[in-house]
């Protein structure tokens, strides 16, 4: 297998150009129980995609669960390790690729996808790459070589609205695990604050290690994650309820109306009296949304 420019003629519109790795799939590998592979430093880009059994992968402090379906991209310069499933044999679907380009530079590559029951084409996207692999029709590598571009460019865009409400198994397992205890601190309803220092230890690592992976996912720290998480509760009380605002407040961890109007503002942008008297549909957008923290919900 040679490498060579994404495609022939023409510069892609996107200008994404991808070269293969000769040897590095696309591929199966089988490995038994119990094995293990790493540390090593990534020199390439690589997909991976769990067909069963399964993984956990090490990189940075994140440990992340790999399960039937799901599909990881390593990027150049992760020192990562891989665990596979001690009980029963892995198999799973690999391809390493070089990318250059402008999207190339993209800062906050995603680390994993679920494939399961997506709406997108990514999992028709990898069967088609292991059967380029394996039947080597004509200009096969060429065809593998734009599938790939295909592959990272879905890969890399932000993913639906569905996923990111029923994607908890894609986050990090110290974000799962804080979050979880979470919701047992919520369960009689009021969404009230948690401390950093409880957040860490039910998360199993460092308050700096649970900073630093909160903040890789959602670009903000863990309280003012769970700042936002409370204040999204206030939007159904406030449109669907007769409650007043400081009983909002207290149901969302907030002291007092006050304290909850204060802060209700600086994330909205608008007091929350002004927010209950807005349509849905004019209203401004739950800031769950843009920062991905509606993935959390499900944990909820």
């Amino acid at each position: 297998m040679t490498g060579g420019p994404a495609l022939d003629g023409d510069e892609p519109a996107d200008g994404l150009r991808v070269r293969l790795v000769p040897r590095l799939g696309p591929t199966v590998a089988d490995y038994p129980p119990g094995s293990t592979f790493g540390p090593r430093l990534a020199r390439t880009y690589e997909f991976v995609w769990i067909l069963s059994g399964s993984a956990t992968w090490l990189w940075d402090g994140m440990t992340v669960p790999l399960a039937p379906g799901t599909l990881l991209l390593v990027r150049p310069g992760m020192r990562d390790t891989f665990r596979w499933d001690r009980r029963r044999p892995t198999r799973h679907a690999y391809v390493h690729f070089r990318l250059s380009g402008p999207a190339a530079s993209a800062v906050e590559w995603p680390i994993v996808r679920d494939l399961t029951a997506r709406p997108d084409p990514m999992g028709a996207l990898c069967q088609y790459l292991l059967w380029l692999g394996s039947a080597c029709p004509p200009a096969w590598r060429e065809h593998v070589r734009e599938t790939l571009r295909l592959l990272v460019l879905t890969f890399a865009a932000a993913p639906p609205r569905s996923e990111r409400r029923d994607g908890p198994a894609m986050l990090p397992e110290p974000i799962v695990a804080a979050i979880s205890s979470v919701r047992l601190a919520w369960a009689d309803g009021v969404a009230r604050p948690v401390t950093l220092a409880d957040l860490a230890d039910a998360a199993g690592v460092s308050i700096s290690t649970l900073c630093r992976v909160f903040r890789r996912q959602f670009g903000i720290g863990p309280v003012a994650a769970l700042e936002r998480l409370r204040l999204a509760r206030a939007e159904p009380l406030l449109w669907m309820s007769n409650l007043s605002l400081n009983a909002v407040a207290l149901q969302c961890g907030f002291a007092d109306a006050y304290h909850f109007s204060r802060r209700f503002r600086a994330i909205y942008g608008v007091a929350p009296s002004a927010f209950r008297s807005a349509a849905p549909e004019t209203a401004p957008p739950s800031p769950l949304d843009a920062s991905g923290l509606a993935a959390l919900e499900p944990l909820l």
